[in-house]
C-alpha cells in the first residue's frame, strides 16, 4: 500500500533489530522500501538486504561521504552498474548530490562526485535520487549542463521556484518527518499546493524522525535516541493527507504512483 522512496535500512543503527523493523513496516502496510547507497562500501550491503527482503535500492556516493571517497570509488560505481544494469531491483543512482549546510566538505570535490555520478546515471540510463541541503540552485545547473531521466528530490526544503524547476526536468519531491512539524511553514505549504503528481513520501529513517519522536538537544545528551523507521510512514503521510484534504487511500496511491513513475523499474503493485 505504501512505498517508503528513501530509507536507509542498511544503517547500523538498525543492526540489533532490522528483522523487527520490516516486520513492523509491513504490518503498517508498507510494501515498498527504496534503498540508497552512500558509499562505495555500503554497494553490496543494500543490494543483497534488496533481494533478501524483496525492496529495491540505488547506488551512489553521497556528497557527506565525499571526504572519504577517491577516485577508484567512482571507477567502482561504474563497474558495480555496470555489472549488475539487468536486476530490476537496482532503480537509480543515488544517493548523490550536494550539501552545503554541514561545514568542512569540500564543495569543488562535492561538485566533481556529483557530476560524474550524474553522467554515469546518463550513461546507463537511470534516474536519480538526489541530496539537497542548501544546494538547490547548484544541483539544478548541474541537471541542466548533464540532463538525466528525473528521479527524485530527497527531502527538499527549498522555494516555489526551485521546487518548480525540479518538477519541470521530471524529478519528484521528496517530503518526510519535517512536514508532521507545525513550524514548518515553507516545507508544508508546498505539499498543500505543489501539484500532487509532483509529491512522494519517504522517511529517511533512521534520520529525520516525525515530531512525535523528536529529542530536544538536552535530550539527546541525555542518552535518548530518536530513531525513525519506515513503519512510520503512514502516520506521516496523514499530515499530508490533511494538508491535502486527501484520504489516507487516497494519499497511499497518489504517492505510490508517483514514486513509480520517478522510478520506472520499481516492481508494479
Amino acid at each position: 500500500m505504501w512505498t517508503d522512496s528513501h530509507c536507509h535500512l542498511d544503517a547500523a543503527e538498525f543492526d540489533a533489530d532490522r528483522a523487527a523493523v520490516i516486520a513492523r513496516a509491513r504490518t503498517a502496510g508498507v510494501t515498498q522500501i527504496v534503498i540508497p547507497a552512500v558509499e562505495a562500501g555500503n554497494f553490496e550491503a543494500v543490494r543483497v538486504l534488496a533481494q533478501q527482503q524483496d525492496f529495491v535500492y540505488a547506488l551512489g556516493i553521497h556528497p557527506m561521504y565525499v571526504m572519504r571517497a577517491a577516485e577508484q570509488d567512482l571507477s567502482l560505481l561504474a563497474e558495480t552498474l555496470e555489472q549488475h544494469h539487468g536486476d530490476p531491483r537496482l532503480v537509480a543512482v543515488g544517493e548523490i548530490g550536494l550539501d552545503f549546510f554541514v561545514p568542512g566538505i569540500d564543495a569543488e570535490l562535492q561538485q566533481h562526485f556529483y557530476l560524474e555520478q550524474l553522467k554515469l546515471a546518463r550513461r546507463f540510463e537511470l534516474p536519480v535520487i538526489l541530496h539537497v541541503r542548501r544546494s538547490a540552485d547548484q544541483l539544478l545547473a548541474g541537471l541542466r549542463r548533464i540532463p538525466v531521466r528525473g528521479g527524485i528530490a530527497h527531502a527538499f526544503n527549498g522555494s516555489d521556484q526551485q521546487a518548480r524547476a525540479f518538477v519541470d526536468l521530471g524529478f519528484k519531491l521528496g517530503f518526510g518527518g519535517t512536514l508532521t512539524f507545525d513550524r514548518s511553514l515553507q516545507i508544508r505549504r508546498l505539499a498543500a499546493e505543489l501539484p500532487e503528481e509532483a509529491l512522494v513520501l519517504e522517511t529517511d529513517a533512521p534520520d529525520i524522525p516525525p515530531h512525535w519522536l523528536y529529542k530536544t538537544a538536552e535530550q539527546r545528551a541525555a542518552g535518548e535516541t530518536a530513531r525513525n523507521e519506515p513503519a512510520e510512514l503512514p502516520r506521516i503521510a496523514q499530515s499530508l493527507a490533511e494538508l491535502r484534504g486527501w484520504t489516507l487511500a487516497q494519499t497511499a496511491a497518489v504517492t505510490s504512483a508517483n514514486v513509480r513513475a520517478a522510478l520506472p523499474r520499481l516492481p508494479q503493485p
